[in-house]
């Protein structure tokens, strides 16, 4: 009896969640470049810190704020570099930045393990920031403004989200990955498959952005890497022996379990739009 009403109150709390972030971060995407660039500079930053927070749990060092703020400069350079503001060799500004966390640990004392440290904070850029800074090359494809690809993306992703995790919870039987997540099932990963399948398509039907081919395949490739995106999130929060990656959004847990699917389908959804549009 209590669980249920555990489960009643976590599914209310889901709910309401979704619907107060998801109208916010479509509009910070529509309302303008500016509001798309500082939306996604504070989501990187709030997620990639909560990594850091994390790791620093389970015993890691990592240079949080360090490590935070090249994240941030990474986002800023990309949307800077797509709106011609500024020039790509700027990019290689990153590459002394970089280089300058093996400085900084030369001056922290009490790190036992400095190069597994160094290791950490570059893993945060990697498997955060640059997956976000992806975005801004999505949302400028072929040098114009469009927030509505973006928009589909996050659609596209919350649908198989919300597919998988009510499949899951009605008809959920056979297990998906029972070593690192035990509540997953094969019929959840399904349920979340066709929801995406069907969301993409009404998404082409009602607007002018890619080919209905396009939109199915990145539903598909939303299925696939996403639900890998948050097997990977388990098996860290796994290591580190929590449930949640945090409290700041409810019924979600943290950024990072919410946009865990995001970052590891973004490097496949841009390189499939920039190879499917060689090909044609």
């Amino acid at each position: 009896m209590i669980k249920k009403l555990r489960d009643r109150s976590n599914l209310t709390q889901r709910i309401v969640a979704a619907l107060i972030g998801a109208p916010l971060i479509i509009l910070g995407i529509m309302y303008s470049p500016t509001s798309f660039w500082l939306l996604i500079l504070a989501i990187t930053v709030l997620t990639q810190y909560e990594f850091y927070k994390l790791l620093g749990m389970s015993g890691g060092l990592p240079l949080k704020i360090y490590g935070t703020f090249c994240g941030a400069v990474i986002i800023s350079l990309t949307y800077f570099i797509e709106t011609y503001t500024i020039d790509f060799e700027n990019y290689y500004i990153m590459v002394p930045m970089l280089t300058f966390t093996f400085f900084i640990k030369l001056y922290k004392k009490k790190d036992p393990k400095p190069f597994v440290n160094l290791g950490y904070t570059f893993l945060g850029i990697i498997y955060v920031a640059l997956p976000f800074a992806l975005l801004n090359e999505l949302a400028f494809w072929k040098g114009n403004f469009q927030p509505l690809l973006v928009i589909g993306v996050f659609i596209i992703l919350w649908s198989n989200d919300s597919g998988a995790y009510m499949a899951g919870r009605l008809f959920g039987r056979r297990k998906l990955f029972e070593r690192i997540s035990p509540k997953k099932t094969w019929e959840g990963f399904f349920g979340g498959a066709i929801i995406a399948l069907l969301a993409s398509f009404l998404y082409w039907k009602f607007t002018d952005t890619l080919s209905m081919d396009q939109w199915l395949c990145i539903a598909a490739i939303i299925a696939t890497t996403g639900t890998l995106g948050d097997l990977v999130e388990s098996l860290f929060k796994r290591s580190i022996e929590i449930k949640d990656s945090g409290s700041l959004i409810p019924g979600h847990g943290g950024f990072l379990d919410r946009f865990d699917g995001l970052l590891l389908s973004m490097p496949f959804i841009l390189t499939f739009i920039k190879f499917y549009a060689r090909l044609n």
